[in-house]
């Protein structure tokens, strides 16, 4: 008689790279015949892959640990597991605070999971300099919607940023070999994906740590070769390797979407320099320029760091009055996070946390305005668009996405009033209404009843 296999539940947190390494973690349980379940008072086994970039997201995942760790009291769990980068970057300090964990696995040792869980180890901590890459036939389910999936397609990062520990966390940027992320897209493919979005620390250095320039420009000229994928996105790239070849190949290319996100985190020279950015205001205007003359349909993106150590306010200020005069089509601003380990962690002058949150709100509001302004545009117009399915707002809307809005709402919704369509379906999409981020309308009478 055999033995009912045990049931795991998995709680994944922080960016879509993450969610790889979550789906991934997924698939190697399922093919060592886990059960997989949703429900975490049903488990026998509770994995949370944290996040620990910033303090806020650190914050996040140790509560979530704590949460779970009470079914070890309440429900069935027997074993619970802690991943990811809270772990690799803490190890010894959560091993020493959270005796209700049973196991710590760091960002490189994750694939060993099901091994961990079927045989044990002498180590509580299992977390060693993250070297691991996953392969196309490497098992993954994935958790984001059938349609849609996210390939990483490098892991780690050389940048060295003076605010960051993904070099510590994760490892010297290490790109995929090219013919594994097309393998792993075709499958993709096969499965009925129909958007590709590349991730990595930093997309625009695919290939260059085997000394391949232009690898990233080599890997999409084959990925919008495959058949079934209809949208691929770029996401991160760093605004000092976008090249114009680059911009021209997006440009020429139906299936790429015409949408950049690309982080400058700031624009004064010498907050620029204090953050080893490698780049300069002017270097940073001339990339905006040339992807704007080059792809004026552009949706361009990007996050910016208001208080970082010693930012006068005439260094903000100068922030300010850029983002109002660069109107960028989408932005996020974040606080400064004091994170220890980075050479930013031990320079004077820190900003008080309240000068930031006033920063911060005083760019939003100027943000809303352009976004408002920009969205108008669109009225009107008629653009394509995927259909996510019901709308969150209401049951008699659906809710899609456009080419320039990328996943998990981080640039508003399109949402539809009239037509029928199905999740996956991408539709014709006249926009009959705009507001601060996201914009309505009706599916064009010819798409109303054929779907595609």
């Amino acid at each position: 008689m055999s033995q009912n296999p045990e049931k795991i539940s998995l709680t994944s947190l922080g960016c879509p790279k993450n969610l790889v390494d979550s789906e991934v973690m997924l698939g190697i349980l399922k093919e060592n015949q886990f059960e997989l379940v949703t429900k975490e008072e049903d488990a026998d086994i509770l994995i949370v892959n944290t996040c620990g970039f910033i303090n806020d997201a650190k914050e996040e995942s140790i509560n979530a640990i704590l949460r779970i760790a009470q079914y070890k009291e309440t429900g069935k769990c027997r074993l619970l597991i802690v991943t990811g980068c809270l772990t690799q970057r803490y190890k010894d300090e959560l091993a020493k605070e959270l005796p209700e964990v049973d196991f710590f696995i760091g960002t490189g040792e994750y694939p060993r999971i099901a091994e961990i869980i079927k045989s044990g180890s002498d180590k509580r901590v299992i977390a060693g300099i993250p070297k691991y890459v996953h392969d196309y036939n490497t098992p993954r389910i994935l958790a984001t919607p059938r349609y849609s999936a996210y390939v990483k397609i490098a892991e780690g990062c050389s940048n060295y940023c003076s605010y960051c520990t993904i070099p510590s966390i994760r490892g010297k940027f290490r790109s995929r070999p090219l013919n594994s992320v097309i393998k792993e897209i075709e499958k993709l493919a096969s499965q009925g994906v129909k958007e590709i979005n590349l991730i990595a620390q930093d997309s625009t250095s695919y290939g260059m740590d085997k000394g391949n320039s232009t690898g990233l420009e080599a890997l999409l000229k084959k990925v919008v070769k495959i058949d079934g994928i209809e949208w691929v996105r770029l996401l991160y790239l760093y605004p000092s390797r976008i090249t114009k070849n680059l911009i021209r190949l997006m440009k020429d290319e139906e299936k790429i979407c015409k949408y950049i996100d690309m982080p400058i985190q700031h624009i004064n020279n010498r907050i620029l320099r204090a953050m080893n950015r490698d780049i300069t205001r002017a270097q940073i205007e001339d990339t905006i320029k040339m992807i704007r003359q080059e792809m004026p349909n552009t949706a361009l993106r990007t996050s910016l760091i208001v208080g970082f150590p010693g930012e006068t306010e005439d260094e903000f200020e100068e922030l300010f009055d850029f983002v109002k005069e660069t109107k960028f089509d989408r932005l996020g601003v974040f606080k400064y996070s004091r994170e220890e380990g980075t050479p930013a962690f031990k320079m004077r002058e820190q900003i008080p946390d309240g000068v930031k949150g006033t920063r911060l709100r005083k760019i939003m509001k100027a943000q809303a305005k352009i976004a408002t302004e920009k969205n108008r545009l669109f009225l009107g117009s008629t653009i394509k668009v995927l259909v996510e399915g019901e709308s969150e707002e209401s049951e008699f809307l659906l809710s899609g996405r456009s080419m320039q809005q990328a996943p998990d709402n981080i640039d508003g919704v399109t949402y539809i009033n009239k037509g029928a369509a199905s999740p996956g379906d991408i539709v014709d999409v006249i926009i009959t209404e705009t507001g601060e981020y996201d914009v309505v309308g009706e599916i064009a009478e010819e798409f109303s009843l054929t779907r595609i």
